[in-house]
């Protein structure tokens, strides 16, 4: 079930760093749907909203499955869970200067009503190594709605045919 709020990129940003800081290279870190998290968003509260709050944006960009919502004890087993990676995605900010040694790409769809562009941009931010961005055609599910296009995309990186943007 998707995050209502968008990929929680952050915690993998913090998930890279704590294994750089282990003396664990990445080959690349990869982001999606989410602006970094060393860029202020807009005010994001999904998380303090009551579970019909939550369900209602889990409804609103059609990108989960009606069949959830037919079931209320799956609602009641998902919606803590789901609360907490709407909180985590929108309270987390990174500290002043915190970046990664690992190159990053950040993928993101060109009509993303949560995450602009510049927003995606910005994980440029947060990296020493090689940064890449890749805009798909698309909005908040762009990954689904172009799941060929990204799975070229992906397979072309990793057989390491791809070129750096």
């Amino acid at each position: 079930m998707p995050d209502p709020a968008g990929s929680v990129s952050a915690p993998t940003f913090e998930v890279a760093r704590r294994l750089e800081q282990d003396g664990q290279g990445l080959s690349r870190v990869f982001v999606s749907g989410r602006r970094a998290p060393s860029r202020p968003g807009p005010d994001e509260r999904v998380h303090l909203r009551d579970d019909g709050g939550i369900v209602a944006e889990m409804r609103e960009p059609s990108g989960t499955d009606p069949s959830v919502f037919a079931s209320e004890e799956i609602l009641r087993m998902v919606l803590p869970a789901l609360r907490s990676d709407c909180r985590a995605a929108e309270t987390y900010r990174t500290e002043p200067g915190a970046a990664l040694a690992s190159p990053i790409t950040a993928l993101t769809g060109d009509a993303d009503p949560r995450t602009s562009i510049d927003g995606a941009r910005a994980w440029r931010e947060l990296t020493s190594g090689d940064f890449r961005l890749e805009v798909f055609p698309g909005g908040r599910f762009h990954l689904t709605d172009r799941d060929a296009d990204v799975m070229n995309f992906l397979a072309d990186h990793l057989n390491g045919s791809s070129a750096a943007a």
